[in-house]
């Protein structure tokens, strides 16, 4: 597809993905939502949303639907923002490998892994007085163990093309966004 970009913001739950997101979104980006899919299915099946009932819907849909459910949702919605006439497109919430090598394969030369990183206490200390979903230190480490052993959310941060630490303030990390998007030309 010529020059459309698309963008995908990865990261442990409260590296400040949001943050970056909601950045990007600021400056007139369209993003699409990876938890938005989970969040929608599971109002359509009468679900109450709670941090345990998402965990366990977000493997049982993967399990029973195929570890590819999500990003098929999200592959049909970035297809339309493209035939809409949007070049630059920002995801929110790469969780798995499957997800990471899926869009990899279906937009090949338009993608574009950005990880957001803290270091692991601060990260436990932000989530904790988060207005949205704060966790507590037990609640925050079985997220993070589910997340990486059960949806093997480690390899897109991994195999990221980029890197914003967010050890500072939100003023440094959105330097340091602005950085990256000079780089690829977003």
């Amino acid at each position: 597809m010529k020059d459309v970009k698309i963008l995908a913001v990865v990261g442990m739950s409260g590296s400040g993905k949001s943050v970056v997101v909601d950045y990007l979104t600021e400056k007139g980006y369209p993003k699409v939502y990876f938890g938005g899919m989970i969040l929608r299915e599971m109002e359509k099946r009468g679900i109450e949303r709670t941090a345990e009932s998402e965990r366990e819907f977000r493997e049982m849909i993967r399990e029973t639907e195929g570890a590819d459910w999500v990003v098929r949702q999200v592959i049909e919605e970035v297809h339309d923002l493209i035939e809409a006439g949007q070049k630059r497109i920002v995801l929110d919430g790469v969780y798995s490998w499957t997800e990471y090598v899926t869009l990899k394969h279906e937009f090949p030369g338009e993608m574009v892994f950005l990880a957001v990183v803290v270091d692991k206490h601060l990260r436990h200390k932000r989530v904790g007085v988060r207005k949205v979903r704060p966790f507590n230190t037990e609640e925050i480490q079985e997220r993070d163990r589910t997340e990486i052993e059960n949806i093997e959310k480690g390899g897109p941060i991994a195999m990221a093309d980029y890197y914003a630490l967010n050890n500072g303030t939100v003023k440094d990390l959105h330097v340091r966004v602005e950085e990256i998007l000079q780089k690829i030309e977003f």
